[in-house]
Protein backbone atom coordinates (compact mmCIF):
# COMPACT_ATOMS: atom_id res chain seq x y z
CA UNK A 1 0.00 0.00 0.00
CA UNK A 2 1.01 3.64 -0.43
CA UNK A 3 1.97 5.51 2.72
CA UNK A 4 3.58 8.73 3.83
CA UNK A 5 6.97 8.25 5.45
CA UNK A 6 8.82 10.19 8.17
CA UNK A 7 12.13 8.52 9.09
CA UNK A 8 13.80 11.54 10.70
CA UNK A 9 12.74 14.68 12.54
CA UNK A 10 12.87 18.00 10.77
CA UNK A 11 11.27 20.33 8.22
CA UNK A 12 8.45 19.22 5.87
CA UNK A 13 11.07 18.00 3.39
CA UNK A 14 11.73 14.95 5.60
CA UNK A 15 8.35 13.59 4.45
CA UNK A 16 7.93 11.36 1.41
CA UNK A 17 5.67 8.58 0.12
CA UNK A 18 6.58 4.96 -0.40
CA UNK A 19 5.18 1.42 -0.61
CA UNK A 20 4.86 -0.49 2.67
CA UNK A 21 3.10 -3.65 3.78
CA UNK A 22 -0.59 -3.47 4.57
CA UNK A 23 -1.15 -3.76 8.35
CA UNK A 24 -2.40 -7.08 9.70
CA UNK A 25 -5.36 -7.19 12.09
CA UNK A 26 -6.18 -9.38 15.05
CA UNK A 27 -9.50 -10.73 16.29
CA UNK A 28 -10.43 -7.43 17.98
CA UNK A 29 -9.16 -5.07 15.25
CA UNK A 30 -10.67 -3.20 12.33
CA UNK A 31 -8.90 -2.53 9.02
CA UNK A 32 -9.86 0.88 7.65
CA UNK A 33 -9.38 1.86 4.02
CA UNK A 34 -8.38 5.49 4.61
CA UNK A 35 -9.93 8.05 2.27
CA UNK A 36 -8.76 11.26 3.95
CA UNK A 37 -6.49 12.40 6.77
CA UNK A 38 -6.14 15.86 8.31
CA UNK A 39 -2.72 17.47 8.74
CA UNK A 40 -2.88 19.06 12.19
CA UNK A 41 -0.57 21.09 14.38
CA UNK A 42 -0.16 17.90 16.38
CA UNK A 43 1.15 16.16 13.26
CA UNK A 44 3.54 19.05 12.70
CA UNK A 45 4.88 18.70 16.25
CA UNK A 46 5.35 14.95 15.84
CA UNK A 47 7.19 15.45 12.53
CA UNK A 48 9.57 18.05 13.97
CA UNK A 49 9.71 16.75 17.58
CA UNK A 50 8.57 20.24 18.56
CA UNK A 51 7.02 19.58 21.95
CA UNK A 52 6.05 22.53 24.16
CA UNK A 53 7.03 23.21 27.76
CA UNK A 54 7.31 20.33 30.18
CA UNK A 55 6.29 17.81 27.52
CA UNK A 56 9.57 18.20 25.60
CA UNK A 57 11.43 15.27 27.17
CA UNK A 58 8.33 13.12 27.57
CA UNK A 59 7.46 13.63 23.90
CA UNK A 60 10.87 12.44 22.76
CA UNK A 61 10.73 9.43 25.08
CA UNK A 62 7.36 8.45 23.65
CA UNK A 63 8.08 9.00 19.96
CA UNK A 64 11.81 8.32 19.73
CA UNK A 65 14.85 10.14 21.15
CA UNK A 66 16.92 10.29 17.95
CA UNK A 67 14.44 9.52 15.16
CA UNK A 68 10.72 8.66 14.92
CA UNK A 69 9.98 5.25 16.35
CA UNK A 70 6.95 4.94 14.05
CA UNK A 71 7.57 6.11 10.51
CA UNK A 72 4.07 6.41 8.99
CA UNK A 73 2.58 9.73 10.18
CA UNK A 74 -1.00 10.89 10.51
CA UNK A 75 -3.46 10.84 13.40
CA UNK A 76 -6.89 11.93 12.10
CA UNK A 77 -8.70 9.86 9.50
CA UNK A 78 -11.94 9.01 7.74
CA UNK A 79 -12.59 6.03 5.55
CA UNK A 80 -14.41 2.75 5.07
CA UNK A 81 -14.11 -0.51 6.99
CA UNK A 82 -12.30 -2.97 4.72
CA UNK A 83 -12.19 -5.93 7.12
CA UNK A 84 -12.94 -6.81 10.73
CA UNK A 85 -11.46 -9.31 13.14
CA UNK A 86 -13.38 -12.42 14.12
CA UNK A 87 -14.45 -11.02 17.51
CA UNK A 88 -15.46 -7.52 16.33
CA UNK A 89 -19.10 -6.55 16.90
CA UNK A 90 -19.01 -2.74 16.94
CA UNK A 91 -18.26 -2.27 13.22
CA UNK A 92 -19.04 -4.10 10.00
CA UNK A 93 -17.28 -4.28 6.66
CA UNK A 94 -18.39 -1.48 4.32
CA UNK A 95 -19.31 1.04 7.04
CA UNK A 96 -17.90 4.58 6.94
CA UNK A 97 -15.88 5.54 10.03
CA UNK A 98 -13.77 8.40 11.32
CA UNK A 99 -11.51 8.86 14.28
CA UNK A 100 -8.12 9.48 15.83
CA UNK A 101 -5.12 7.15 15.76
CA UNK A 102 -1.79 7.35 17.56
CA UNK A 103 -0.04 7.14 14.17
CA UNK A 104 -0.30 5.67 10.67
CA UNK A 105 -3.39 7.45 9.33
CA UNK A 106 -1.65 8.86 6.26
CA UNK A 107 -1.60 5.53 4.47
CA UNK A 108 -4.08 3.65 2.32
CA UNK A 109 -4.92 1.24 5.17
CA UNK A 110 -4.95 1.67 8.94
CA UNK A 111 -5.44 -0.96 11.64
CA UNK A 112 -7.51 0.22 14.61
CA UNK A 113 -8.62 -1.63 17.77
CA UNK A 114 -12.38 -2.08 17.88
CA UNK A 115 -12.56 -0.09 21.13
CA UNK A 116 -10.22 2.65 19.85
CA UNK A 117 -11.01 6.32 19.20
CA UNK A 118 -13.28 5.66 16.22
CA UNK A 119 -16.98 6.03 15.48
CA UNK A 120 -19.39 5.73 12.59
CA UNK A 121 -19.03 8.71 10.28
CA UNK A 122 -21.77 11.37 10.50
CA UNK A 123 -24.11 11.02 7.53
CA UNK A 124 -23.92 14.75 6.83
CA UNK A 125 -20.15 14.78 6.24
CA UNK A 126 -17.92 13.64 3.40
CA UNK A 127 -14.60 11.91 4.03
CA UNK A 128 -12.46 15.06 3.93
CA UNK A 129 -14.84 16.89 6.27
CA UNK A 130 -14.97 13.95 8.67
CA UNK A 131 -11.17 13.70 8.79
CA UNK A 132 -11.00 17.43 9.60
CA UNK A 133 -13.30 17.09 12.62
CA UNK A 134 -11.89 14.91 15.48
CA UNK A 135 -8.84 17.02 16.40
CA UNK A 136 -10.60 20.31 17.10
CA UNK A 137 -14.04 19.01 18.05
CA UNK A 138 -12.69 16.49 20.55
CA UNK A 139 -10.49 19.10 22.21
CA UNK A 140 -13.38 21.57 22.37
CA UNK A 141 -15.59 18.98 24.08
CA UNK A 142 -12.98 18.13 26.71
CA UNK A 143 -12.14 21.73 27.58
CA UNK A 144 -15.57 23.37 27.38
CA UNK A 145 -17.94 20.58 28.39
CA UNK A 146 -15.80 18.50 30.75
CA UNK A 147 -13.27 20.90 32.30
CA UNK A 148 -14.99 24.31 32.17
CA UNK A 149 -18.52 22.86 32.44
CA UNK A 150 -19.92 25.76 30.44
CA UNK A 151 -23.56 26.56 31.20
CA UNK A 152 -26.19 28.25 29.07
CA UNK A 153 -26.02 32.03 29.38
CA UNK A 154 -22.40 32.17 30.54
CA UNK A 155 -19.96 34.52 28.84
CA UNK A 156 -17.13 32.69 27.09
CA UNK A 157 -14.08 34.36 25.53
CA UNK A 158 -11.82 32.40 23.15
CA UNK A 159 -8.26 33.57 22.50
CA UNK A 160 -7.11 32.32 19.10
CA UNK A 161 -10.65 31.80 17.88
CA UNK A 162 -9.76 31.50 14.20
CA UNK A 163 -7.26 28.66 14.72
CA UNK A 164 -7.72 24.94 14.22
CA UNK A 165 -9.10 24.28 17.70
CA UNK A 166 -10.53 27.76 18.17
CA UNK A 167 -12.99 27.38 15.29
CA UNK A 168 -14.55 24.36 16.99
CA UNK A 169 -14.51 26.01 20.42
CA UNK A 170 -16.48 28.98 19.04
CA UNK A 171 -19.09 26.64 17.57
CA UNK A 172 -19.40 24.44 20.65
CA UNK A 173 -19.68 27.42 23.02
CA UNK A 174 -22.47 28.78 20.83
CA UNK A 175 -24.12 25.35 20.72
CA UNK A 176 -24.01 25.17 24.54
CA UNK A 177 -25.88 28.47 24.75
CA UNK A 178 -23.03 30.73 25.83
CA UNK A 179 -22.49 34.34 24.81
CA UNK A 180 -19.33 34.00 22.72
CA UNK A 181 -16.54 36.55 22.30
CA UNK A 182 -13.85 35.62 19.77
CA UNK A 183 -10.35 37.12 19.96
CA UNK A 184 -8.36 36.96 16.72
CA UNK A 185 -6.49 39.22 14.32
CA UNK A 186 -8.06 37.94 11.10
CA UNK A 187 -10.92 35.85 9.71
CA UNK A 188 -13.39 37.84 11.76
CA UNK A 189 -16.15 37.16 9.23
CA UNK A 190 -15.49 33.44 9.59
CA UNK A 191 -15.72 33.31 13.39
CA UNK A 192 -18.93 35.38 13.29
CA UNK A 193 -20.39 32.89 10.83
CA UNK A 194 -19.39 30.07 13.19
CA UNK A 195 -21.33 31.59 16.09
CA UNK A 196 -19.31 34.37 17.74
CA UNK A 197 -21.54 37.13 19.17
CA UNK A 198 -18.62 39.56 19.53
CA UNK A 199 -15.20 39.72 17.89
CA UNK A 200 -12.13 41.51 19.27
CA UNK A 201 -9.13 42.22 17.05
CA UNK A 202 -6.27 41.86 19.52
CA UNK A 203 -4.01 44.07 17.37
CA UNK A 204 -6.39 46.96 18.00
CA UNK A 205 -7.88 46.22 21.42
CA UNK A 206 -6.65 44.57 24.62
CA UNK A 207 -9.63 42.70 26.08
CA UNK A 208 -8.00 42.72 29.53
CA UNK A 209 -8.37 46.52 29.57
CA UNK A 210 -11.96 46.92 28.33
CA UNK A 211 -13.66 46.33 31.70
CA UNK A 212 -15.61 43.26 30.54
CA UNK A 213 -15.79 40.11 32.67
CA UNK A 214 -16.12 36.55 31.44
CA UNK A 215 -17.15 33.30 33.08
CA UNK A 216 -14.71 31.33 30.94
CA UNK A 217 -11.56 32.39 29.09
CA UNK A 218 -10.14 29.63 26.90
CA UNK A 219 -6.64 30.38 25.61
CA UNK A 220 -5.55 28.33 22.61
CA UNK A 221 -2.15 30.04 22.36
CA UNK A 222 1.00 28.58 23.87
CA UNK A 223 1.98 30.07 27.22
CA UNK A 224 0.46 30.68 30.65
CA UNK A 225 -1.46 33.97 30.89
CA UNK A 226 -3.61 33.24 33.96
CA UNK A 227 -2.27 36.18 35.96
CA UNK A 228 -2.69 38.58 33.05
CA UNK A 229 -6.24 37.44 32.33
CA UNK A 230 -7.39 36.92 35.91
CA UNK A 231 -8.83 40.41 36.18
CA UNK A 232 -11.11 39.72 33.20
CA UNK A 233 -12.78 36.77 34.94
CA UNK A 234 -15.95 36.89 37.02
CA UNK A 235 -15.48 36.02 40.72
CA UNK A 236 -15.95 32.31 39.95
CA UNK A 237 -14.59 32.44 36.42
CA UNK A 238 -12.34 29.81 34.85
CA UNK A 239 -9.19 30.38 32.79
CA UNK A 240 -8.28 27.38 30.63
CA UNK A 241 -5.12 26.86 28.57
CA UNK A 242 -4.57 24.13 26.01
CA UNK A 243 -0.88 24.12 26.94
CA UNK A 244 0.24 22.56 30.19
CA UNK A 245 3.15 24.09 32.09
CA UNK A 246 4.61 23.70 35.58
CA UNK A 247 3.51 27.22 36.51
CA UNK A 248 -0.05 26.65 35.36
CA UNK A 249 -0.26 23.31 37.17
CA UNK A 250 0.82 25.06 40.38
CA UNK A 251 -1.79 27.81 39.86
CA UNK A 252 -4.38 25.13 39.14
CA UNK A 253 -3.63 23.45 42.47
CA UNK A 254 -3.67 26.71 44.44
CA UNK A 255 -6.92 27.99 42.93
CA UNK A 256 -8.59 24.60 43.39
CA UNK A 257 -7.77 24.75 47.11
CA UNK A 258 -8.69 28.37 47.77
CA UNK A 259 -11.56 28.75 45.28
CA UNK A 260 -12.57 31.89 43.41
CA UNK A 261 -11.11 32.41 39.97
CA UNK A 262 -9.72 29.11 38.70
CA UNK A 263 -6.76 28.14 36.52
CA UNK A 264 -7.41 24.92 34.59
CA UNK A 265 -5.49 22.84 32.08
CA UNK A 266 -5.69 19.26 30.88
CA UNK A 267 -5.07 16.85 28.03
CA UNK A 268 -7.67 15.91 25.44
CA UNK A 269 -6.96 12.22 24.88
CA UNK A 270 -9.20 10.76 22.20
CA UNK A 271 -11.17 7.60 22.99
CA UNK A 272 -14.24 5.77 21.71
CA UNK A 273 -16.64 7.63 24.01
CA UNK A 274 -15.29 11.00 22.88
CA UNK A 275 -15.61 10.06 19.21
CA UNK A 276 -19.20 8.95 19.73
CA UNK A 277 -19.90 12.33 21.36
CA UNK A 278 -18.28 14.13 18.41
CA UNK A 279 -20.39 12.08 16.00
CA UNK A 280 -23.60 13.06 17.81
CA UNK A 281 -22.51 16.71 18.03
CA UNK A 282 -21.87 16.89 14.28
CA UNK A 283 -25.11 15.07 13.47
CA UNK A 284 -27.01 17.60 15.62
CA UNK A 285 -25.45 20.51 13.73
CA UNK A 286 -23.42 21.66 16.73
CA UNK A 287 -20.13 21.93 14.85
CA UNK A 288 -18.91 21.68 11.28
CA UNK A 289 -15.40 21.62 9.82
CA UNK A 290 -13.78 24.36 7.76
CA UNK A 291 -11.42 23.06 5.09
CA UNK A 292 -8.70 25.33 3.76
CA UNK A 293 -7.08 23.13 1.11
CA UNK A 294 -6.77 19.51 0.06
CA UNK A 295 -3.64 17.71 -1.17
CA UNK A 296 -2.93 14.28 -2.60
CA UNK A 297 -0.94 11.78 -0.53
CA UNK A 298 2.12 12.32 -2.73
CA UNK A 299 1.97 15.99 -1.75
CA UNK A 300 2.33 15.31 1.97
CA UNK A 301 5.42 17.54 2.27
CA UNK A 302 3.61 20.36 0.46
CA UNK A 303 0.65 19.95 2.81
CA UNK A 304 2.90 20.43 5.85
CA UNK A 305 4.62 23.40 4.21
CA UNK A 306 1.25 25.01 3.52
CA UNK A 307 0.17 24.46 7.13
CA UNK A 308 3.32 26.12 8.47
CA UNK A 309 3.72 28.97 6.00
CA UNK A 310 0.24 30.27 5.28
CA UNK A 311 -1.80 30.23 8.54
CA UNK A 312 -4.59 28.49 6.59
CA UNK A 313 -8.21 29.54 6.90
CA UNK A 314 -9.33 26.05 7.84
CA UNK A 315 -8.00 22.51 8.12
CA UNK A 316 -5.47 21.06 5.68
CA UNK A 317 -6.57 17.64 4.42
CA UNK A 318 -4.73 14.91 2.54
CA UNK A 319 -6.89 12.85 0.17
CA UNK A 320 -5.36 9.41 0.64
CA UNK A 321 -7.69 7.45 -1.65
CA UNK A 322 -7.81 8.27 -5.33
CA UNK A 323 -11.09 9.52 -6.77
CA UNK A 324 -11.68 6.14 -8.41
CA UNK A 325 -11.90 4.39 -5.05
CA UNK A 326 -14.75 6.53 -3.76
CA UNK A 327 -18.03 4.68 -4.22
CA UNK A 328 -20.91 6.05 -6.25
CA UNK A 329 -22.95 6.21 -3.05
CA UNK A 330 -20.36 8.42 -1.37
CA UNK A 331 -20.04 10.69 -4.41
CA UNK A 332 -23.81 11.14 -4.39
CA UNK A 333 -23.80 11.93 -0.69
CA UNK A 334 -21.00 14.46 -1.11
CA UNK A 335 -22.89 16.19 -3.91
CA UNK A 336 -26.05 16.36 -1.80
CA UNK A 337 -24.04 17.71 1.13
CA UNK A 338 -22.48 20.47 -1.00
CA UNK A 339 -25.89 21.55 -2.29
CA UNK A 340 -27.24 21.68 1.28
CA UNK A 341 -24.23 23.69 2.47
CA UNK A 342 -24.53 26.15 -0.41
CA UNK A 343 -28.21 26.71 0.36
CA UNK A 344 -28.01 26.84 4.18
CA UNK A 345 -24.54 28.03 5.23
CA UNK A 346 -22.42 31.13 4.62
CA UNK A 347 -20.17 30.65 1.62
CA UNK A 348 -16.58 29.60 2.12
CA UNK A 349 -17.06 27.56 5.29
CA UNK A 350 -16.64 24.13 3.75
CA UNK A 351 -14.52 23.46 0.70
Amino acid sequence: MRAAMNTTYGAPTVLSTTEVSRPAIGDHDVLVEVHASAVTQGDRRLRAADYPGISRLLGRLMTGLIRPRHTVPGTMFAGRVAAVGNAVTRFREGEDVFGSAMRGAQAEYLAMPEDGAMAHMPANLGYAEAAATPYGAGTALVFLRDLAKVQRGERVLIVGASGGVGRFVVQLAHHLGAEVTAVCSRDQDLVRALGADHVINYTEEDFTQNGQRYDVILDTHEGNRFRRNRGSLTPRGRYLSLYMSAGLLLQMLITAIFGGRRAITGVAIANAEQMEAVQKLVAAGGVRPVIARRFGLEQIAEAHTFLEASRPRGTVVVDVASAATVSGEQVSRLATRRVAVAEAKPQGLVA
